[in-house]
């Protein structure tokens, strides 16, 4: 990753309101309930990502962008500590 593209995702998060929560490694947007890994925003290209943040949340449920899936139990586990 160059960068300039690391630099544009970094914009891109900030500017849509995610923070960096260091202990899990992810950005998270409370808000919109969606959840980024690291893993995941180094390998995908800025288009990727802001598809990913413009994309409509659902109302009940944390999204998750990772390059593999999580686990459930890591899901339930962001998602009590994210609450």
């Amino acid at each position: 990753m160059t960068r300039i593209q690391s630099a544009t995702k970094m914009q891109l998060l900030k500017g849509a309101g995610y923070t960096y929560e260091f202990d899990h490694q992810i950005y998270v947007n409370r808000k919109d309930r969606k959840i980024f890994s690291i893993e995941f925003i180094e390998d995908q290209p800025p288009e990727v990502i802001e598809n990913r943040i413009r994309a409509d949340a659902p109302a009940s449920d944390w999204s998750f962008f990772f390059n593999s899936p999580p686990s459930d139990s890591v899901k339930r586990e962001l998602a009590r500590v994210l609450n």
